[in-house]
C-alpha cells in the first residue's frame, strides 16, 4: 500500500469511526445537523451533481481539505467529468484567491488518485 493510499484509508476509517461515535451521543443538535447536511445534498430542484459541485467550490473557498476531498470523491461518484471538475476548481480559485492554490494542488492530487483507483469515496456525507 502506498503512502497516499494509506493516508486515504486512515482518513476514511477515522471519519467513519468518529461519526459513529459522535452520533452515538444523545445530542439532538448534532444529530439534526448531520441529518440536515445529508438532506442538503440529495436531489431536489438541483440535481446531486450540481449540489456536489457547489459543495466543492464552497469547500475550496473555505479551504477545508477534508471537505474538498470529500466533495471531489462525491462529484466523481455523481458523474462529474475531469473538465467539469476543473471548471469548478477555477471558480473556487477565482472566488478564494491565491490562498486556495495549495488546496487546489491537494484536490487535483486526490482526483488523480481517485481516477487511478487508489482512493475510495467516503461512504457517508458529512463535512469533517
Amino acid at each position: 500500500m502506498s503512502e497516499a493510499e494509506d493516508r486515504v484509508r486512515q482518513f476514511t476509517e477515522f471519519r467513519q469511526r468518529m461519526n459513529q461515535r459522535i452520533l452515538a451521543e444523545p445530542n439532538q443538535v448534532v444529530r439534526r445537523f448531520f441529518a440536515l447536511d445529508t438532506q442538503t445534498y440529495q436531489a431536489g430542484a438541483l440535481d446531486v451533481k450540481t449540489k456536489e459541485l457547489c459543495g466543492l467550490v464552497a469547500s475550496m473557498v473555505l479551504r477545508c481539505d477534508d471537505c474538498i476531498s470529500y466533495h471531489v470523491a462525491q462529484c466523481k461518484e455523481a458523474g462529474v467529468s475531469r473538465d467539469e471538475m476543473f471548471e469548478a476548481f477555477s471558480i473556487g480559485l477565482v472566488v478564494g484567491g491565491s490562498i486556495v492554490i495549495p488546496h487546489l494542488r491537494r484536490a487535483v492530487d486526490f482526483l488523480d488518485r481517485l481516477e487511478q483507483g487508489e482512493a475510495a469515496a467516503p461512504p457517508t456525507h458529512d463535512h469533517g
